[in-house]
């Protein structure tokens, strides 16, 4: 009898096995998948349109979020270069799915755990004639999003290849507005506003940052990508199949300016993902992007820390009158004024910017192209005395940070990090990369793996938005491409309206260096860059809101730019910055609208700290503390003094006991901020 059971039992494995065989290669119409709650739901068709490209089957992926659809059908290709696209002519077939569910801990971030859950559905796109090429299409939905991306997989009909273009494209039901940053170029620093419009005033070829954000009837979108790696930047533009759909564009490569992606099979593209939620904070409070990168591959990754920075190079002139003849330049003894500062502060770094090896430019050059072909980033100026300078500041407990030229860096950094790991330099800050095509995008990749094997922490300045790759190298602590204070030297454009915009925007992919808490207040009607006989440079708005930076930006490493003498002439709030962290545990989106004001609190340890910054318009918030959970706190509390409008620098200190139960109101100047620091009592 038990080899009789045996004997059936394998007929029946058998004849089940090729079952699914058989039902595996029959052409699919349609496949789904809904993330863990299933408010999101993604199906994938295939369907025959007639554009852009011929007639034929082609794969369209469409998402609903609670029963509301959000992106509508939107169909996918790829070109090639010297092999037809692989777009039309689709069949769907191999459908597989799974569910990932675990919880990780970041070495800094915005949570303490972060939990990864998500179903997965992969499906195989089959050419139904010649070539007959095979794609992987793999989609992950998540309660806050989605993320899909492609595989090519080995075949004959791919080996090496070379990617033209990309075309994902996004069609949205009628939408009430989107935020875009128009870059101009693929060759920029990634430094604009972004600006609200209709996708129906977009200019076609139009070059749009990421994010992209839409605002629907109920929902908020936004579009951008995760895990970039030996691929090109991903952008957007209009597209023309459809009223109000936008289309991805990728970075095209310098020695092949026709391409944008030369690869070989097998090959997994970069995740293309949708933050969804039902408020604007919802997609700030995202962990969509990191979860879709690798989990971190530093074996001991203790030597990581987060911290504030002093920094040299924000005055014009490095003007300040309490050191020596007033003027700060590149020398052993002015950088032991920022360290002292800090040591004063308790922050962690002092950062030594350009011109400590010399001038760093080839000035035969646009400023900032082309690195000096006689630089030598191991060799300081006469000047300055690097090993002094890292011993002087690490008696005080303060530790030295360098800038970098990427040029002078990609040629020289495998004989400089292990000179600064000698030196005991903690972290680089390299800048002027204006890039992401393909191969910069491998340099970003190269500079934070090399740093992480020499304990340095990587600021990446002129850079690319992130992508999540901090997840796996967290070494690579933050990075600017943001219009931040900088700009206040030069121009009128770091508004207080544009300040609170960059949070329901540029910060949903990750840490922004926007060098917050100038304490050299104008209003918006007094403001004046740089060029009259008052030494700036300035920042607008008012103290509170300079503060709040320090909690609404997510920024592990924070650069405060102001000189020692400013922050020491008008310390109102100074108190608060000796005492604000720069990562957390939890994270908090209370209230808030782009463009018009963000309320948020975030949590390290037992103590909760709120950030509330406004624009343009006088505005009272209503605050309840539910986040606060068990026991009672008291309230620290900074807001702008009734004289703001005459002095920006002026805030309210004040204190008072609160529960989860209690509410506070805000009151926010134009321009103004609210900052509570809650303490378990």
């Amino acid at each position: 009898m038990e080899t009789r059971r045996f004997s059936v039992a394998r007929l029946w494995s058998s004849i089940s096995i090729l079952v699914v065989s058989l039902l595996s290669t029959i052409p699919l119409s349609a496949a789904t998948v809904s993330s863990p709650s299933g408010d999101i739901v993604v199906t994938l068709e295939i369907k025959e349109r007639l554009a852009p490209y011929p007639s034929g089957q082609r794969l369209y992926y469409s998402v609903s979020y609670k029963g509301k659809v959000v992106l509508l059908d939107s169909p996918f290709g790829l070109d090639f270069k010297g092999m037809p696209p692989f777009a039309e002519g689709l069949a769907l077939q191999n459908e597989r799915k799974s569910t990932i569910d675990d919880t990780w801990e970041p070495v800094w971030g915005t949570h303490a755990r972060i939990r990864n859950h998500a179903n997965e559905l992969s499906i195989t796109l089959a050419e139904t004639n010649a070539p007959g090429r095979t794609l992987e299409f793999i989609v992950r939905a998540y309660d806050d999003g989605i993320g899909f991306r492609y595989s090519i997989p080995v075949q004959s009909s791919i080996g090496k290849f070379k990617l033209i273009s990309e075309r994902s494209e996004f069609h949205f039901p009628p939408e009430r507005g989107v935020w875009i940053a128009d870059y101009g170029s693929f060759r920029s620093h990634q430094e604009t506003e972004f600006v609200e419009k209709k996708i129906s005033e977009i200019n076609p070829g139009t070059i749009i940052g990421c994010p992209l954000v839409v605002q629907l009837d109920d929902v908020w979108i936004a579009l951008t990508e995760a895990n970039l790696t030996d691929w090109a930047g991903v952008y957007f533009t209009r597209s023309g199949t459809a009223a109000n759909a936008v289309v991805t564009m990728l970075s095209p490569r310098l020695d092949e300016p026709d391409v944008a992606v030369i690869s070989q099979a097998p090959r997994n593209s970069p995740w293309r993902t949708i933050l969804i939620g039902e408020k604007p904070g919802d997609l700030i409070e995202s962990n969509l992007i990191v979860n879709l990168n690798e989990p971190v591959a530093i074996e001991d990754p203790t030597w990581i820390t987060p911290g504030i920075s002093t920094w040299d190079r924000w005055w014009p002139g490095s003007y300040a009158p309490d050191f020596k003849d007033g003027k700060v330049g590149m020398s052993t003894d002015s950088m032991k004024y920022f360290v002292d500062f800090a040591a004063e502060m308790g922050w962690e770094y002092q950062l030594v910017d350009w011109t400590w090896y010399g001038p760093p430019f080839d000035l035969n050059y646009p400023f900032g192209l082309v690195g000096n072909p006689d630089a030598d980033i191991t060799q300081s100026i006469t000047e300055l005395d690097i090993p002094e300078l890292v011993e002087y500041a690490g008696d005080k407990g303060v530790r030295i940070l360098l800038w970098l030229d990427w040029d002078n860096a990609d040629k020289q950094m495998d004989k400089a990090f292990p000179l600064y790991e000698k030196w005991g330099i903690a972290g680089v800050k390299v800048d002027f990369m204006q890039r992401d095509d393909q191969e910069m995008v491998n340099f970003y990749h190269r500079f934070v793996k090399l740093a992480a094997k020499h304990r340095l922490t990587v600021d990446f300045h002129g850079a690319y938005k992130p992508t999540g790759f901090r997840r796996t190298y967290p070494n690579l602590l933050t990075r600017e491409g943001v219009l931040g204070n900088e700009y206040s030297k030069w121009s009128e454009r770091v508004t207080p309206e544009h300040n609170v915009t960059v949070p329901f925007t540029r910060m949903l992919c990750g840490p922004i260096d926007f060098t917050p808490g100038g304490f050299r207040h104008k209003t918006q009607e007094t403001f004046r860059a740089i060029g009259s006989d008052e030494p700036g440079p300035f920042v607008m708005g008012t103290r509170a809101h300079q503060l709040a930076m320090f909690v609404v930006f997510e920024s592990p490493l924070q650069v405060a730019p102001d000189t020692p003498y400013s922050y020491r002439m008008s310390p109102a709030g100074l108190a608060f910055l000796k005492v604000v962290p720069t990562t957390w545990d939890d994270t908090k989106v209370l209230d808030g609208f782009p463009g018009q004001f963000i309320i948020m609190a975030r949590k390290s340890d037992d103590s909760w700290f709120l950030g509330g910054m406004n624009a343009n318009q006088v505005r009272e918030v209503e605050i309840p503390l539910r986040f606060l959970g068990a026991g009672e706190y008291e309230a620290g509390i900074y807001s702008d003094a009734e004289e703001v409008a005459d002095y920006p620098e002026r805030i309210w200190e004040s204190s008072v006991d609160v529960t989860s139960a209690s509410k506070l109101m805000a009151r926010m100047a134009a321009g103004g901020g609210y900052v509570v620091h809650f303490r378990k009592k």
